[in-house]
């Protein structure tokens, strides 16, 4: 299927590894010119080489420490001083502590806020009024299945990831008539650092092996498996594409059946 996103400009954030690199690397695939975005260069290098590799597509890439407002700004300033717009963003940060309410301070709760919510609006504040001019725009937020259905020891994912999903939402019914789709995806558990942190969390807590920790987040959903980043990059392509364009406003559950919710 062609998605007919073929040269859109497409900025993917905390890209460097896990769920973003398979976004960016699909994105890749589809003929974006894609801009990857991590906090080490060298490392960024690396992977926008490898995905150029695979997709005999070039890769961009902008450092960028996305709890600092400035840095984020300095991101979306340098796809627009490069390409001179954006037509997808993809928004993307490394979770926030993870731990139970007597484990969480006050400091992990502000730079939590910073990470997860301040970054988004930032990201998507500057990126806007291109998509708007331009009658176009995609926009996705990597969130959490936390956002349906709250998960033990993640005190933090579950309360301020519900903050981008308002904000999504709002901004949906705003934008809409400018062709702008602004969509959330929800992983569940996912074959991840981040899901080897919270195994290694509660491998001490339940005094069991990671292996195990981490075969059991697999029970927890009907299809009996964790997922892959390419099934989640496989969902957020399709919402950034022409093929989705009824669909805004949406928390789209990537989960192997994880909410039980209707």
């Amino acid at each position: 299927m062609d998605l007919g996103i073929k040269n859109k400009i497409a900025l993917v954030t905390a890209s460097s590894k896990g769920l973003g690199k398979a976004t960016a690397k699909i994105l890749s695939e589809e003929g974006c010119k894609v801009i990857i975005n991590g906090r080490n260069d060298n490392t960024l290098k690396e992977v926008a080489e490898e995905i150029s590799s695979i997709t005999k597509n070039e890769v961009f890439y902008k450092s960028a420490n996305l709890s600092e407002q400035s840095e984020v700004e300095s991101l979306v300033e340098f796809v627009i001083k490069t390409f001179g717009t954006i037509h997808i963003l993809v928004t993307n940060s490394g979770g926030p502590k993870p731990g139970n309410f007597n484990d969480i301070n006050s400091n992990d709760w502000y730079d939590g806020f910073d990470n997860t919510v301040m970054s988004v609006y930032t990201l998507i504040k500057k990126s806007l009024p291109y998509m708007k001019n331009q009658q176009w725009g995609r926009i996705v937020n990597i969130t959490s299945i936390s956002v349906k259905q709250p998960l033990d020891g993640l005190l933090l994912s579950n309360s301020l990831r519900m903050s981008v999903i308002g904000l999504a939402k709002s901004l949906s019914n705003e934008f809409s008539q400018y062709n702008i789709l602004i969509n959330n995806v929800c992983p569940g558990y996912i074959a991840t650092d981040r899901l080897l942190e919270l195994a290694e969390k509660q491998s001490k807590e339940k005094n069991i092996s990671k292996d195990e920790v981490i075969e059991s987040f697999g029970k927890f959903n009907s299809m009996k498996r964790i997922g892959t980043p390419e099934e989640l990059a496989s969902a957020i392509a399709f919402l950034c594409s022409e093929k989705a364009s009824y669909i805004t406003g949406i928390s789209l559950p990537v989960d192997g059946g994880r909410y039980q919710g209707y």
